[in-house]
């Protein structure tokens, strides 16, 4: 008679006890997911974009643009923990000045998702729209082999940016614009 035990669910502290031990990845539900380096254009995106917005939202003091590696945890018992490539998060919510020990214990305002060359479409949607299901209100996925965004609003209706088209803030970064060709070229 075989007998099915379940897996070990992890928490947050197991997750940076990982991280230090220089094993990347992501806990969905308490069960860990592998993360692996995404490459050199991928990168290249994040700064792009990351610059463009940390360019408008330093100066105005709005909040924080934080990377990949920094993780927001979603929920406890079990744990989510998720690394969105970019996010905004408003100084309502983490004040400026504050400083998080470990992963930020919230719902960022924007999250900022760039496909890379191993997902599908499918997998990168599902993305986000987990993160329009845990209450943020903007989610834009870059598409470097189409060099276009899809928009994620607050309305649930998706819409694409393309070259020579304009990206804004919307509701969670009021007043931000940026060229989508802007994102892509070096």
């Amino acid at each position: 008679m075989t007998t099915l035990t379940k897996p070990k669910l992890l928490t947050a502290e197991d997750l940076l006890r990982l991280d230090a031990e220089g094993i990347k990845g992501e806990l969905i539900r308490g069960v860990f997911c592998e993360t692996m380096s995404t490459g050199v254009t991928h990168g290249e995106i994040v700064m792009n974009l990351g610059g463009e917005l940390r360019n408008f939202v330093r100066p105005r003091r709005l909040g924080r643009i934080i990377g990949s590696d920094s993780g927001i945890l979603l929920e406890r018992d079990p744990t989510t923990v998720r690394e969105p490539d970019i996010a905004f998060i408003s100084a309502e919510q983490y004040p400026l000045g504050t400083r998080v020990s470990g992963y930020y214990e919230g719902i960022p305002e924007l999250v900022v998702e760039i496909a890379s060359p191993s997902d599908t479409l499918q997998s990168v949607n599902d993305k986000a729209l987990m993160w329009q299901r845990y209450g943020v209100l903007l989610v834009w996925v870059v598409l470097p082999e189409t060099r276009s965004v899809d928009v994620y609003p607050p309305s649930g209706q998706v819409f694409t940016l393309g070259d020579g088209e304009t990206l804004d803030g919307g509701v969670a970064i009021s007043g931000f614009t940026c060229s989508v060709t802007d994102i892509f070229d070096s």
